[in-house]
């Protein structure tokens, strides 16, 4: 049976959470009364990720399909996978670490059935982030917001649900590094966004660094518009034109006001406005580094990920040594 709905879950090294997930995630499914698919793509995991989703693929065969990955490639790239093998007529994105509880996708079903073809959520209560996480999602949302066209109250939220035509699209689309809630917005026609609720992670911590966020907000910026070169440009000749003016101009004031020696010392007063200017010129090389590096990543045209096997009713053989997992027939 085909099913309506597939949801795309990334895994990556997840072995504590796992055994909740899948007692909550199947019933959730279940109640909703509508044929489904749950794709699993382990992104690399080094623990027992792996072996305990080939398990649960044995224990819901109709249900379950395993992507596995030769590497680590991340979780766009993951979701990017997922989308790549989505059946359903609507696709639902979802975190592993149950922060987004499973319970809330139907919220998201509802929204689609009333015609919206890409539902956002946010979160009503952030529970177990640190301070400068949900202090960083105001100002990236601002920032983003000015940058470019893209609308989301909670762009850190991967609860999200997104129609065929919208998974089609992606899966066209070549690009090496992108983010899937945005890239996806750009496709929408009538996107909206939901409530959803928001739990502290069931176990394990997070895998996203603070230097993962702050990539992952480059990308974003970066790969959505040129705002930042185009700012950076015309504040550098501001800034340049500026200069000139201010420094011509204090100069012939103290030439005119000081005797001649002080007014040579006092010019190199100014030694530390280089340093101001420099910052900023190696600021605005950043950005410029960054758009280029993404043309080189593209250029070379590699695979974004690299499938080691797909696991499905028709093959679900465990890989030496998964049968040392703990069992989790007890768990669907």
């Amino acid at each position: 049976m085909i099913p309506n709905l597939s949801v795309v879950i990334p895994v990556y090294n997840e072995e504590d959470v796992l055994p909740e997930l899948f007692a909550r995630l199947y019933p959730a499914l279940d109640a909703l009364n509508t044929p489904y698919e749950v794709i699993f793509i382990n992104d690399g995991s080094k623990d027992r990720s792996a072996g305990m989703l080939l398990e649960q693929q044995r224990i819901r065969p109709n249900e379950t399909r395993v992507v596995l990955f030769s590497g680590n490639f991340g979780q766009h790239s993951a979701i990017i996978a997922g989308f790549a093998h989505v059946r359903g007529e609507v696709a639902v994105t979802l975190d592993a670490d149950l922060q987004n509880p499973p319970e809330e996708i139907y919220k998201l079903l509802v929204a689609y059935r009333e015609g919206f073809d890409y539902v956002g959520s946010i979160r009503d209560m952030r529970r177990g982030d640190a301070w400068w996480r949900g202090a960083a999602s105001k100002m990236i949302n601002v920032v983003r917001e000015k940058t470019t066209k893209i609308k989301m109250t909670d762009q850190g939220c991967m609860l999200r649900a997104y129609s065929r035509r919208i998974v089609d699209l992606v899966n066209q689309t070549r690009e090496v590094r992108t983010f899937i809630p945005a890239l996806a917005y750009t496709f929408a026609i009538h996107p909206t966004e939901v409530v959803v609720a928001h739990a502290e992670r069931a176990a394990g911590e997070s895998k996203y660094s603070f230097y993962q966020l702050l990539r992952l907000n480059f990308d974003l910026m970066t790969g959505f518009s040129l705002l930042p070169l185009q700012m950076f440009s015309l504040l550098g000749m501001a800034v340049a034109v500026g200069s000139v003016i201010t420094y011509l101009g204090l100069m012939a004031y103290r030439m005119f006001t000081l005797p001649f020696w002080d007014a040579m010392r006092a010019l190199l007063d100014r030694d530390i406005l280089q340093f101001f200017l420099t910052g900023m010129v190696l600021f605005g090389l950043g950005i410029v580094g960054e758009y280029v590096g993404r043309i080189y990543l593209q250029v070379r045209d590699r695979p974004r990920y690299v499938i080691d096997r797909v696991v499905e009713q028709t093959d679900a053989a465990l890989p030496t040594g998964a049968n040392d997992i703990p069992s989790a027939r007890n768990l669907a």
